[in-house]
């Protein structure tokens, strides 16, 4: 689990950047989503070319946030880690934001 914690710290600023692509098309400048390490589970990690081969695969769960933790979505990040350093292979939007799931106050970050 530890290791897992650490890997997701190391591929935060990765996903919030393809986060803030994705989500500034639905919310305001001000309504830019974060995402926090306890709202990203690791689904799957493979080890691409066999054993101590050091090319990786690792999908990840993330649910970003906005202002006091409200749930905006829910995405599957899957990265390549490899020592060409970090690559996006795919990403899919699942759901969200979910106008119901904001309070009256923040709903003007909706678009």
């Amino acid at each position: 689990m530890r290791l897992q914690d650490m890997l997701v710290l190391l591929l935060l600023p990765h996903m919030r950047e393809k986060l803030f692509e994705v989500y500034s098309g639905i919310l305001t400048g001000s309504g830019s989503p974060d995402i926090y390490p306890y709202f990203v589970d690791v689904n799957n990690t493979k080890r691409v070319n066999g054993f101590r081969g050091f090319d990786f695969l690792i999908t990840l769960d993330a649910r970003p946030t906005v202002g006091p933790h409200i749930p905006v979505g829910e995405d599957i990040f899957t990265y390549r880690i490899s020592a060409a350093g970090v690559e996006l292979k795919s990403f899919k939007h699942l759901r969200g934001p979910n106008i119901d799931d904001f309070p009256p106050n923040y709903q003007d970050l909706l678009k």
